[in-house]
């Protein structure tokens, strides 16, 4: 089966996913959200996935979700959707995106448990089904291919590219070199994600081996830095990349590092701090303490000014 190609360039933003005061869906405050994205220049959105926190969410909060965005967007960039789990889930996930209408599916890990290679590609297979809508399989921990069986992908036509969450840049190397070396249309065009957290910290080196995509957590709090950056990658601009690394993204990395689950909940509590509405974050999940708050609001504002004496 013939899939369409699949066209991800520029700025990929992960939509925080709104809570109220009781931890409800906040679907008003999700779509002013996905506005300010689409305003701030993203190419595509991918709704409730890591950053928008997809294994707190039930089924019917994450149709919720895509069919908001869907509405909001009006088909002027791709929206992509979060899927994963255990098998069923997985399952059922892929299938109610394309029943939803989504561009695409992102699809996160199995859940708790872990399997040979072989049961990594069949997970895949038994996700998708009878599907027809792409999927990038999120490759990170418990779901971590080896460079033959990331090649194995290629026999599933639906699976469109491979984001990186595990942070081997050894070992994506060889999958990239691999899928590339089968030297057909489909190996060509085959997608390639750097989806470390805070991405802009490793993008360069992800970019040197062929993996220039990635998706921008600070797109949700500091558009303006993320273009920035993002600009700076593609121009090869070393000056402004490292301005930016060492007033801002550095200093963010080092305040994130400091508690597990900061890599969503610290990027809620600076959208927050910059006027939107998100709410909190659901546990296990938890907010920053007040002095974690001030330092980074001061980061922020370090990042800010960086950023105007840039030009």
């Amino acid at each position: 089966m013939a899939q369409p190609r699949i066209e991800l360039d520029g700025l990929l933003a992960f939509p925080l996913t709104p809570f109220t005061d009781e931890l409800e869906l906040n679907l008003d405050a999700f779509a002013h959200n996905v506005q300010a994205h689409l305003a701030a220049g993203a190419a595509a959105l991918f709704v409730g996935c890591g950053t928008g926190e997809f294994s707190a969410l039930a089924p019917h909060e994450q149709a919720a979700l895509l069919r908001t965005a869907r509405d909001v967007v009006d088909a002027r960039v791709p929206v992509w959707v979060g899927a994963g789990g255990g098998a069923a889930n997985a399952r059922a996930g892929v299938a109610a995106a394309e029943a939803g209408g989504a561009d695409g599916v992102l699809l996160l890990p199995p859940y708790l448990v872990t399997g040979p290679q072989s049961g990594l590609i069949d997970h895949v297979r038994y996700a998708i089904g009878d599907s027809k809508v792409p999927v990038i399989v999120y490759h990170r921990s418990p779901g971590v291919f080896t460079a033959a069986s990331a090649t194995e992908l290629l026999d599933l036509p639906t699976v469109a590219g491979l984001k990186d969450g595990y942070g081997d840049i050894e070992l994506m190397s060889r999958i990239v070199a691999g899928i590339r070396g089968v030297g057909t249309p489909r190996s060509r065009e085959f997608l390639f994600f750097n989806g470390m957290p805070t991405a802009e910290v490793s993008a360069r080196a992800y970019a040197s081996i062929g993996v220039a995509r990635y998706s921008s957590a600070v797109h949700c709090f500091a558009p303006e830095i993320a273009a920035r950056y993002h600009r700076a990658l593609a121009e090869g601009d070393d000056a402004t990349m490292d301005a930016l690394l060492t007033g801002f993204y550095l200093p963010l990395v080092a305040l994130r590092d400091e508690t597990p689950g900061f890599a969503v909940s610290l990027v809620k509590a600076a959208a927050r701090a910059r006027g939107q509405k998100t709410g909190g974050v659901r546990p296990p999940l938890t907010e920053p303490t007040a002095e974690q708050l001030d330092r980074l609001e001061r980061i922020i504002g370090d990042g800010l000014r960086v950023l105007a004496g840039l030009g």
